[in-house]
C-alpha cells in the first residue's frame, strides 16, 4: 500500500520541473513595469475588448484578453506577498494602479464617441460578479504561477488570462462611467477587483508552497499585520459575491419549481403552454396557455397543489391564449346579426366559415400528437430498428418567394448500431404517408 501510496505522490511532486528560482523571479519582475510599447499594447487591447463588447464578438474578446499585459503587476504582487518584498511589492501597486487607471479611461473615451450606445449581453455579463467568479481566479492564479515557475509552460499564460478575464471588466467599467450607469461600474469593477486579489493570492500561497526564498521582516509585528490585512482583504472580497451568488441560486431554484408546476399539472394533450411568469406585485402566477383549453376541475386541482411546489402564497392565473377572443369575437357577430336581420344570412355563413376555421386549427394541435402516439407501436413492429418518430406539419417559406410551402414531417430516431437500406426507407416513406393519409411528406433521419 505505501509503494502504491508513493508511485502516485511521485506523479504530483513538481520540483523537478522547477525554473532556477532567481529566473523566475526575474521574469516575473519584468513584467510589472508599464512603460512604453508595455503601455502602448495596453492601450490597444483596450480598445479591441471595448470593440468586442460593443459589438458583442466573443472572438475578439478572447483576442483582447490574449495581448493584454495586465497579468503581470497583479502575478508581481503576489510574488512580492509571498517573499516579503515590499519594494517588488510598492513598484507592483504603482503600476497596477497606472495600468487601472489608463485602461478604464481609454475605454470611457471609446464608449464617448462609439455610435453604438446599447449594451449587449457580452458587456451585461460582467456586472454581476459571484462566488464563482471567486473560484476561477483562483485556479486561473494557482495554474498561472505553476506554470511560471516550471519548464514546461505550454499555453497555460493565455488560457489563464482568457479564464479570468480581466479587460472586460474594465471595458465595462468604462463603459458605466461613459453613460452614466454607475451600477455597471461598480459591478465591472467589483469584478476586475475580485480577479485581482485572487490572482494575487494563488500567487501567494504557490510562492509559499514551492519554498521560495522570503525576506526576514525586521519586525515581527509587522510580519503578523501584513497577514492579516491579506486575510482580511479575501474575507471583505468575497462576502459580496457569496451573497450574489446565494441570491441567484435560490432565484434558480424557484425558477424550477414553476417550472416543474407547469410541466406536472398543467401540461395535457393538446395543450402548449407559451409562457409562465410570476408577478410579485399582485402575488400572481400568469401561465398562458393556447390550443385544448385546461378544463376548470384541471385548473382548481392544480391551485391545490401549489403548495406542494413552494408556490403557496401565489394565485394561479390561466390565461387560454386566443380561445377567449375568438369566442368574444363569436358573441359581438351574433349580437350584429341580431341587430341587423338584413345581414343576418351572410353573417352566419362567414361566422360558419370561422368556426370551420377554428376548428382545424384546434385539430391541427392535437392530431399530429394523437397520431405519433398510434404510428409509434404499428412501426416498432414493422421496423424494429426505429427508436422513436415524432410526426408534425411544417410551413416553409423561401426568400426569393411569397408563397408559403406546407407538408407534414416525420423525425425518425434509430437505434445506434442500427441501418436501414435506401429501399426500406422507400417502403418505410410511402407506407407511413399512406397511414396518416398526408398529401405531401418529407421523412428525416
Amino acid at each position: 500500500m505505501e509503494r502504491l501510496l508513493g508511485k502516485i505522490k511521485a506523479h504530483f511532486v513538481i520540483m523537478q520541473d522547477m525554473e532556477d528560482e532567481q529566473e523566475i523571479v526575474k521574469q516575473i519582475t519584468s513584467g510589472i513595469s508599464f512603460r512604453g510599447a508595455n503601455l502602448w499594447v495596453l492601450i490597444f487591447a483596450i480598445f479591441i475588448a471595448s470593440l468586442g463588447l460593443n459589438v458583442n464578438s466573443t472572438a475578439v474578446i478572447i483576442g483582447a484578453m490574449l495581448i493584454s499585459p495586465l497579468m503581470g503587476p497583479i502575478i508581481g504582487m503576489g510574488l512580492a506577498m509571498g517573499i516579503n518584498d515590499l519594494n517588488l511589492m510598492r513598484r507592483a501597486v504603482k503600476n497596477f494602479g497606472v495600468a487601472t487607471l489608463i485602461s478604464v479611461l481609454t475605454a470611457m473615451v471609446y464608449f464617448l464617441i462609439t455610435p453604438l450606445g446599447e449594451a449587449q449581453s457580452e458587456l451585461l455579463a460582467r456586472t454581476s460578479p459571484t462566488i464563482y467568479d471567486v473560484l476561477i481566479a483562483t485556479f486561473g492564479g494557482a495554474a498561472g504561477i505553476l506554470a511560471l515557475c516550471t519548464k514546461g509552460k505550454g499555453n497555460v499564460i493565455p488560457g489563464v488570462a482568457i479564464a479570468t478575464a480581466l479587460m472586460p471588466p474594465l471595458c465595462t467599467a468604462g463603459y458605466g462611467l461613459a453613460t452614466g450607469h454607475f451600477l455597471y461600474f461598480l459591478g465591472a469593477f467589483y469584478l476586475f477587483f475580485i480577479n485581482t486579489v485572487f490572482i494575487s493570492l494563488a500567487t501567494y500561497f504557490g510562492v509559499r508552497l514551492m519554498h521560495f526564498h522570503r525576506l526576514e521582516f525586521q519586525n515581527p509585528a509587522l510580519a503578523k499585520k501584513a497577514q492579516r490585512v491579506v486575510a482580511g482583504i479575501a474575507i471583505v472580497t468575497m462576502i459580496p459575491a457569496t451573497i450574489m451568488t446565494a441570491g441567484i441560486v435560490r432565484r434558480s431554484i424557484f425558477d424550477n419549481k414553476v417550472r416543474s408546476f407547469v410541466k406536472v399539472e398543467l401540461s395535457q394533450p393538446g395543450t402548449q403552454v407559451l409562457s409562465s411568469t410570476i408577478d410579485e406585485e399582485h402575488g400572481m402566477l400568469n401561465v398562458v396557455a393556447v390550443g385544448k383549453e385546461i378544463s376548470d376541475s384541471a385548473e382548481a386541482a392544480a391551485k391545490k397543489r401549489m403548495e406542494q411546489y413552494g408556490l403557496g402564497k401565489y394565485t394561479l392565473n390561466i390565461i387560454q391564449g386566443e380561445g377567449s377572443d375568438s369566442i368574444l369575437s363569436l358573441s359581438n357577430k351574433l349580437t350584429q346579426i341580431n341587430n341587423s336581420r338584413d345581414d343576418e344570412q351572410k353573417k352566419l355563413v362567414a361566422m360558419s366559415a370561422e368556426i370551420g376555421e377554428l376548428n382545424k386549427m384546434l385539430n391541427s394541435y392535437t392530431r399530429y400528437e394523437d397520431l405519433t402516439h398510434e404510428v409509434s407501436g404499428e412501426l416498432k413492429a414493422l421496423y424494429p430498428q426505429v427508436k422513436t418518430i415524432s410526426i408534425s406539419r411544417v410551413a416553409q417559406s423561401s426568400r426569393d418567394t411569397t408563397a408559403v410551402k406546407r407538408f407534414v414531417a416525420a423525425i425518425i430516431s434509430l437505434d445506434d448500431k442500427a441501418r436501414m437500406s435506401p429501399a426500406d426507407k422507400v417502403k418505410l416513406h410511402d407506407w407511413l404517408q399512406a397511414r396518416i393519409k398526408a398529401d405531401s411528406l418529407v421523412v428525416v433521419y
